[in-house]
């Protein structure tokens, strides 16, 4: 569509002219009548010129009255073009065209001004939320240079902010995460710190060119302390049961130390020396059984993955339970990769305590499996007591059964993550009893 050529006028002068050529025939025909009537040649040039100053002063006011709102509403626009959200018009009606156009650009600025107060407070949250975490966030633009940084990042790299923006993303050490997969562990050394670094990058655009969001976690102190915390764990596990089996021994040892000093025994010390004994070959067998235990469940190797029937293999496993007949709830068939020796193990260990619990109450067991869109369940319940605590059931060697060793479900919950899958067991809501769900994906 071709443009309309330019006018050789300012609209005000247009104005101007068009009221003119309005009152072009009232102004001529007066002066005609005037004219033409029996009038001196002094009135008629007087009251000419009047009408003459009165036709091009009403013209005038006529532009004025067109070219005033329209500049005011062209300094709000200005104003609010320059972000000053603070000026109004007066005078704005909504009874004519005119003001309504003056009060929708008044409602335009309250408007844009309640947005800019919104979006200054929401920069301020985001800045006072990145000053305090602990992560450092840095942002970089196309040109992998850094513009924004906050004050764990300044921390990591040693340096203020107006030392750090600018910077290529090169020359901080960083060059690494801007490449390869946007989520993942990196062994890094950095001015601030060393250790291993959660890394997660991602993409955003602003002035519609795209920039990098980079996010990096210290994940060594985090380790350290889980670290520690299962070592301390793991030393309360084993001097509890080290001083259970050491001290009777040593005080059996000590009894018998003083029998066989006395110079003269008693008739039956022969048998409180073989009491004694077996005792503390008891008690050293029970240590090394519990020892065994511990490096079996140290020492589990990695899954040896070949197909797996789900259908067989409950099956099967079922049937080695002899004290209480398993019922089975037949699922889908499916076939997974899977290791059969630790699984076989898992399902034995959850089928056993369910029939211990069960053999409590009289109940039963029932074992079943479905399928889900990328992995499938196997849900075991028993008809026992139930959990009355559920925050140490994976706690290595804690156990309430009397001969029990404490490691069967911690075994069983490492062979189900080993396999990607997870273990849960909870108790029965709809009747009494414990559940336990075995998930476990497809590939």
């Amino acid at each position: 569509m071709a443009k309309p050529p330019p006018s050789r006028f300012s609209f005000e002068i247009r104005i101007l002219l068009l009221a003119l050529c309005t009152g072009l025939p009232g102004t001529a025909l007066s002066i005609w009548l005037l004219w033409i009537g029996e009038f001196t040649s002094q009135t008629r040039w007087t009251v000419a010129a009047l009408i003459a100053a009165a036709w091009f002063g009403f013209a005038c006011a006529v532009r004025h009255k067109v070219r005033f709102p329209l500049q005011t509403v062209s300094n709000l626009l200005s104003a609010i073009r320059e972000g000053d959200f603070s000026i109004r018009a007066r005078g704005a009606r909504h009874d004519d065209s005119l003001g309504e156009v003056i009060a929708e650009v008044n409602t335009l600025g309250e408007t844009l001004r309640n947005q800019r107060l919104g979006a200054l407070e929401a920069s301020a949250l985001l800045r006072t939320v990145m000053s305090e975490i602990e992560v450092a966030v840095f942002t970089f633009d196309g040109e992998q240079k850094l513009r924004l940084v906050n004050r764990a990042g300044e921390r990591l790299m040693a340096r203020s902010t107006e030392q750090l923006l600018g910077r290529t993303a090169a020359e901080l050490g960083l060059a690494d995460c801007l490449r390869g997969e946007p989520t993942r562990t990196m062994q890094m050394t950095l001015p601030g710190g060393l250790g291993r670094w959660g890394m997660r990058r991602s993409m955003f655009r602003q002035g519609g060119l795209p920039h990098h969001l980079l996010v990096l976690t210290d994940l060594s102190r985090a380790l350290r302390d889980e670290e520690r915390e299962a070592w301390q764990r793991l030393v309360r596990v084993l001097g509890h049961e080290l001083n259970n089996s050491l001290a009777p021994i040593k005080s059996i040892a000590g009894s018998l130390e003083t029998v066989m000093l006395h110079e003269v025994r008693t008739p039956d010390w022969e048998d409180d020396m073989r009491r004694g004994l077996g005792v503390i070959s008891a008690r050293a067998e029970s240590l090394s059984r519990f020892m065994e235990a511990y490096s079996r469940l140290a020492r589990l190797p990695a899954p040896r993955r070949q197909a797996l029937e789900v259908g067989p293999w409950i099956y099967r496993i079922a049937k080695l339970e002899n004290r209480l007949p398993i019922k089975i709830e037949p699922g889908p068939e499916l076939r997974i990769q899977a290791d059969p020796d630790q699984l076989d193990q898992l399902l034995i260990n959850l089928l056993r305590n369910a029939v211990d619990a069960s053999l409590e109450t009289r109940g039963e067991v029932r074992v079943g499996w479905k399928k889900a869109v990328s992995y499938f369940e196997v849900c075991i319940q028993d008809e026992g007591p139930g959990l009355p605590d559920t925050t140490n059931l994976f706690v290595p060697f804690f156990t309430t059964k009397p001969k029990g060793s404490g490691i069967g479900l911690v075994l069983s919950r490492q062979i189900a993550e080993a396999h990607g899958g997870t273990l849960i067991l909870q108790n029965r809501v709809s009747s009494k009893g414990c559940e336990a769900r075995l998930r476990l994906p497809f590939r």
